[in-house]
């Protein structure tokens, strides 16, 4: 006996309220009573109100094994769709924990390999939500092959379209390498973690005792590793941080970054700037403070903003536009460049240029660290990465020098000689192969020897280097710096440099890729 229209009706409705009510009310509470929001909270509190599309809404996995057979969930614990951020198409997946712990089943695999596809195909970023047990265990091979599928793709669309990581709760295992792959990574605070292999695993094989939050919590991958790009207190704080690293972002390398109607004058000056170098050189100032009298209304979002502190990265805008800022930070170890300041470095700069975000340089930096812990890290390897991503980008490249450039520091940090475009310096700055005082120690060791009064020599000869090679106009006069600047003026300049720009045109070599030092 066939269904009447209103039987299938309810049936329809059914289903769909089975998949919107995911693991039950009883998980849900779990969830919530730690401070957490379930996958489909998340979604529409990232997206624009009522943008959210949901795709492959009645999908359940194919699995037998195990008495899996007897609960086959609508959605399988996986919610995917497509959504809009300030008016801007974005495609979304959000594991669900309520749903077998929100693990990788080969349905939910497939319905995120679906939605990556169609990402890549409309030229739209991909942001994840990811909180889950890892690969299914009931599954297998499956699971793992899943997971394989996705990073596949994941290095399909690297560089093409954003892809944006938000870690909302554990993952571990396989699971870690999407975002990995991904171009940022967030975690939110006491709630997330990220390991390859667990605390009870590193018990066994190495003896080694520590906790979740130590190994792989939001403060150790913000602070120690790297991992995490962003620190979110909640979850609320990490969709809300998204949804700004977003507005700096274009939907796809063909286009450039949406530009917004700006509040501050393009001519804006900032008498502060001119006091802002101490006399002392050997005294630090905070480079913060001058980017924030710099940008648009001060408003800096800074990437990895407690890892590697003596190299500074972010995004701003200047007159609406957006543009990716790398600044050595006097006030940590001096605005040395070092082992994961380095890497720090090269990976946003590489960013912006997959995104024709313009980059911005403030440079005051005394070199290369040195040590042996550095040496035998590979520093030379390392710090080759951030001078092959400024060799390498395209985008427009604008250097400021407010202090030191020394030594092959000064080369790398967007140098005019690595194709930057436009050079310029405060009076303030010292462009050397390395400080005076050390200079003098080199060039004059027998003179200041053979001298009276060592220190007294040693003091004239320092004084007589600094006011001849210690300035910026021998640079200037070779060609190497288009413009020694009043610091007032550094907001107006650029604003002015990036307009001349903006219809930068370069092609590099036709190869298959570079070899980065890896």
């Amino acid at each position: 006996m066939s269904s009447s229209p209103q039987d299938k009706l309810d049936r329809l409705n059914e289903l769909r309220q089975e998949a919107l009510a995911g693991g039950g009310e009883e998980k849900v509470a779990r969830i919530h009573e730690k401070g957490r929001l379930t996958a489909r909270e998340r979604i529409h509190l990232l997206l624009d109100e009522g943008s959210f599309q949901e795709t492959g809404v009645f999908v359940q996995h194919r699995s037998h094994e195990m008495g899996m057979d007897k609960y086959r969930p609508v959605g399988d614990g996986m919610v995917t769709g497509v959504g809009r951020i300030d008016g801007r198409q974005v495609y979304v997946f959000a594991q669900d924990f309520t749903v077998f712990g929100g693990s990788m089943s080969e349905a939910n695999a497939g319905k995120i390999c679906r939605l990556m596809d169609q990402a890549l195909e409309n030229g739209c970023p991909v942001i994840g939500l990811n909180d889950s047990g890892g690969a299914r265990i009931q599954e297998g091979v499956r699971s793992l092959a899943g997971y394989a599928e996705i990073f596949w793709r994941n290095t399909m669309a690297s560089g093409v379209i954003p892809q944006i990581s938000a870690i909302l709760g554990p993952c571990a295992g396989g699971a870690v390498y999407s975002p990995a792959i991904t171009d940022f990574t967030l975690m939110t605070d006491q709630t997330s973690y990220m390991f390859v292999t667990g605390p009870n695993v590193i018990k066994m094989v190495t003896n080694e005792e520590v906790s979740f939050e130590e190994l792989g919590g939001a403060t150790t991958h913000s602070t120690k590793s790297g991992v995490a790009h962003f620190q979110a207190a909640t979850d609320q704080d990490c969709l809300l941080m998204s949804r700004r690293l977003l507005s700096f972002l274009p939907q796809n390398n063909l286009e450039d970054p949406p530009r917004i109607v700006p509040n501050d004058r393009p001519e804006r000056r900032e008498e502060k700037l001119n006091s802002i170098i101490p006399a002392d050189n050997k005294k630090p100032y905070d480079m913060l403070d001058v980017i924030q009298l710099i940008v648009d209304e001060g408003d800096f979002m800074e990437v990895q903003p407690r890892h590697a502190q003596n190299l500074i990265c972010g995004f701003a805008r200047l007159d609406g536009q957006p543009v990716g800022i790398v600044a050595n930070q006097p006030r940590v170890q001096a605005g040395v460049l070092d082992i994961a300041s380095s890497i720090k470095g090269a990976r946003f700069v590489r960013t912006c240029d997959c995104f024709n975000v313009p980059l911005v340089v403030f440079e005051d930096v005394p070199g290369f660290l040195p040590g042996t812990d550095q040496e035998f890290g590979g520093i030379i390897k390392h710090g080759a990465k951030l001078l092959y991503a400024f060799c390498e980008a395209t985008v427009p490249k604008l250097t400021v020098i407010t202090r030191k450039a020394y030594g092959g520091a000064y080369d790398v940090m967007n140098s005019k000689h690595i194709r930057a475009d436009w050079n310029v310096a405060w009076p303030s700055a010292e462009l050397a192969v390395m400080g005076s005082e050390g200079a003098v120690n080199v060039l004059y060791r027998n003179q200041i020897a053979e001298s009276k009064d060592p220190e007294a020599e040693r003091a004239r000869l320092t004084d007589e280097y600094t006011q001849t090679y210690a300035n910026p106009y021998i640079a200037a006069g070779l060609g190497y710096l288009d413009d020694v600047i009043e610091p007032a003026d550094t907001r107006a300049q650029l604003i002015r440099a990036l307009g001349n720009l903006a219809g930068k045109k370069q092609t590099l070599p036709p190869k298959k890729h570079g070899n980065i030092p890896l």
